[in-house]
This record gives structure tokens, C-alpha cells and sequence, in this order.
């Protein structure tokens, strides 16, 4: 297999155009020889080093690029570094709680979020997820913390004829009501603020957020943004919280961190809770053997240093006339008149279209036909890859895929992608 820019080869040197840029990973493109040549010089000078006996030019130098990347909230913050987003979320519920007893909150434990939500496979990031589907089998191996509603206004169990902004306000009361059934325990909330593979791509209503912030302000939660999949550039900021301009203490990154050259994530605390920490027991209690590997971390740093030279941020902004996200959403409109399209959302490069088997009611597919799947390899056969989903209704039922290509996509790509998925869909429709 090989794979250069928008395309991968299999085995049989078939070709396929990468719109899901492996499973929302990819940002920069497949085979960019940079990234390859600063892992291997990396590995000639330095291979490993376990963090307990050193630090490493690469992580110092990382870190601060990386702090400075996420904005001026960050400032005086640090960086914790680990092999990828499940890594992170585990670290990031932990250090929650390490802050709270730092500042002698001791009762403080519980990390609250939503339904509907996916934050990771390992039982501490299940505890926090919302995933029917990837929770159920382990749910007796989990500790359970409350999960809110979320907003979803295509399928809203409020009034949205103000443009959602009402529910989310109601979406956001739950929060509030969560922490007064803690009583006293609440840690941390942890949220996404695009959802990512389990609803699709769904983008909060005006205001819902910022009271969520202001929310975990006042009652003394932390709050961590889970931008795993939305982060470093995929939305059309550097970070998906820029759009609604609020501030967590805690932001956790990954996939198009390393855009999958190498395994990675971090964990992004702010100087509160870094100081919280620094002037209490003086150490995070935690570890993993190859957090900041040093070669994961070179090819970090050049895919930052390649994205912000390429502008590929702007590329993922799906405001700017012209830009491959703008593009991109301009063909997506399109499927919006097909029988089984029921909604197209997203922002920037990631996207999604939910499907149903009626659009007047929005009664989803049943199940057992797996709609989203038949899409989905009717696409592989056209040569187009995609990420299919069940269960954006009730944790079982509903459709839909989600579409994250590299931001190095080219209009004409773009066309005929959304040509083939067109046509994809009337395939598994018939």
C-alpha cells in the first residue's frame, strides 16, 4: 500500500480518494517527505529516552509551539504528551482530579458529560462516552458519572423556532441540575464541541456553549474539550472553541495532531491548573513508558510546522470563497434533495449527512439494514472511502457518515467525490 495527498493504494494498486481522511486523522495528505525525513533524523540522533530520567529537545521545543498554536489562553501553560486520543482523554479525567485535590476540593471526583458522545476506548474514556454501541459489552467494567443531553436540533426535544438558541439553553440547564445531583463531587465536564463520529458532525446552537463555560466557572468544574477529532486546523480554526470563543482549562488533541504519521496526542492544560499542581504535590501522578517518544513528537512538530506554511487552517475554513472547505460544502448542498438524505451539517472538512428512510418524518433506516454501511461499500467500490455510522438517534438506530477529507483537496476532487457518493447512495437505496 502506498497513499500520496487525497489517495491511498491497496495492495492490488487500486486507488481510492480519501474523504474520510482516515477516520478524521489525515489533515495534510498522505506521503508528504518531510514529515518522513524529520522522523528519520529524529531516529538517527535520538530513538528513545523514558521521561522520568529526561526531557528532549523536540518535546521542549514542541511544547512551546504548540501552547503558543492553541491561543493566548494557554499561556503559561503546559503540555502533556501521549500516544494517541484515548491516551489523552485518560489523562485528561485524571488530571482533572489531581487539580481538585491539589486545591483541597478532595470530594471533587466525578467527571460529567454527555449522552451521545465518544470520547475513547479505554474504560476510563467509556466511562465518559456516550456510544451505545462501543459501551454496552463493558458497561460492568465501568464507573458511571451523569451524562446530559446534547443538542441536536434536526432531532431537537425542544422549541427551535428561534434557531436553536432556546434549547440550547435548556440543553445547557441540564448541566447545572448534573452538578447539584453530584453534591459536591463534580469534578470536571468533558465535552466535544463538534460532535464527532457518534451523532456526525453536529455543530452546537448559538449560546449553548459559552453557558456551558460559564457554568463550570461558577460551580468550580473544569472544563475539557475533547478535540480529538476537531482540533489542530480540521474545523477552520486552530482549534474548534475558537468559533464560539470560550476558554477550557483543559484541551485534549490528537489524530490530526500527527495527521497519522506517527501515534500521538496531548493533553493542553491552562496555567491554573498547571500552577494548582507546581505549588501543591509538585508532580502529576501519572505515565505512560512512550509518552513524548521523540519521534512521534519530530513528526508532530513538522506536520504543525507544514500546516501553518501550507495555511492549511484557512483551507478548512468553510467561509472563505474558495477555499477547499467552502468548495467542499458548496457539493455537499447538493445531496440535500435525495430521498434518503435527511440532513447535511458539519463546518470546515468535517461533515457528515444523516440519512432516513422518510424525510417528512425522519424516521430513520431500520437497524438491521445497515444503510450507512451499504453506502459505504457501494463508495469502496467506487473507489471513495468513508466512515459509516449507526445509533446518531438512539444509540441503535439512525445513519449517517462522516466526511473528513485532507485539506489538501482539490475542487475537481471534491466533485467527484461527492459524484461517486451520489451515486453511491442511490446504489444501496436500490
Amino acid at each position: 500500500m502506498r497513499g500520496e495527498g487525497v489517495y491511498v493504494w491497496d495492495a492490488e494498486g487500486k486507488r481510492y480518494l480519501d474523504l474520510a481522511g482516515s477516520a478524521a486523522v489525515n489533515l495534510i495528505g498522505h506521503g508528504v517527505p518531510e514529515i518522513s525525513a524529520a522522523m528519520a533524523r529524529q531516529a538517527a540522533e535520538l530513538e528513545f529516552v523514558h521521561t522520568s530520567q529526561f526531557t528532549t529537545p523536540v518535546a521542549e521545543a514542541y511544547a512551546e509551539e504548540l501552547l503558543a498554536f492553541a491561543g493566548e489562553n494557554f499561556r503559561g501553560g503546559a503540555v502533556y504528551f501521549t500516544c494517541g486520543g484515548s491516551e489523552s482523554i485518560e489523562t485528561a479525567l485524571k488530571l482533572a482530579r489531581q487539580y481538585q485535590v491539589e486545591i483541597g476540593q478532595t470530594r471533587r471526583y466525578q467527571i460529567l458529560s454527555r449522552q451521545q458522545s465518544y470520547h475513547g476506548s479505554t474504560l476510563g474514556a467509556l466511562s465518559v462516552s456516550g456510544n451505545k454501541r462501543r459501551r454496552d459489552m463493558y458497561l460492568p467494567m465501568v464507573r458511571e458519572f451523569a451524562h446530559i443531553g446534547m443538542p441536536y436540533c434536526y432531532r431537537c426535544h425542544f422549541d427551535c423556532s428561534d434557531g436553536c438558541r432556546n434549547c440550547g439553553q435548556q440543553y445547557a440547564a441540564e448541566l447545572d441540575q448534573a452538578i447539584d445531583a453530584a453534591h459536591g463531587e463534580a469534578a470536571a465536564f468533558i465535552f466535544e464541541p463538534v460532535s464527532g463520529a457518534t451523532l456526525g458532525a453536529v455543530v452546537p446552537p448559538p449560546g449553548y456553549l459559552q453557558s456551558i463555560a460559564e457554568i463550570c466557572r461558577k460551580r468550580g468544574l473544569l472544563l475539557i474539550a475533547d478535540e480529538v477529532m476537531t482540533g489542530m486546523g480540521r474545523t477552520g480554526r486552530n482549534f474548534a472553541v475558537e468559533h464560539w470563543d470560550i476558554a477550557p482549562d483543559i484541551l485534549v488533541a490528537a489524530k490530526g495532531l500527527s495527521s497519522g504519521y506517527m501515534p500521538l496526542g496531548a493533553v493542553i492544560a491552562n496555567q491554573k491548573v498547571v500552577d494548582a499542581i507546581a505549588t501543591g504535590s509538585g508532580a502529576f501522578l501519572h505515565g505512560f513508558t512512550y509518552n513524548a517518544h521523540p519521534i512521534s513528537l519530530a513528526a508532530g512538530r513538522t506536520v504543525l510546522g507544514y500546516l501553518q506554511s501550507k495555511d492549511l487552517v484557512a483551507a478548512s475554513d468553510d467561509t472563505r470563497s474558495g477555499s477547499p472547505a467552502y468548495h467542499f460544502k458548496q457539493a455537499l448542498d447538493r445531496l440535500r434533495d435525495h430521498e434518503a438524505v435527511g440532513e447535511v451539517r458539519g463546518i470546515g472538512l468535517l461533515r457528515a449527512i444523516e440519512f432516513v428512510a422518510d424525510k417528512k418524518t425522519k424516521q430513520p433506516f431500520a437497524p438491521e439494514q445497515n444503510f450507512a454501511g451499504r453506502v459505504g461499500a457501494a463508495a469502496l467500490k467506487h473507489g471513495l472511502l468513508v466512515y459509516p455510522m449507526q445509533g446518531c438517534v438512539d444509540g441503535v438506530s439512525g445513519d449517517h457518515l462522516l466526511l473528513a477529507p485532507p485539506a489538501v483537496i482539490s475542487q475537481d476532487q471534491i466533485e467527484w467525490a461527492v459524484d461517486q457518493l451520489a451515486a453511491s447512495i442511490r446504489e444501496a437505496l436500490a
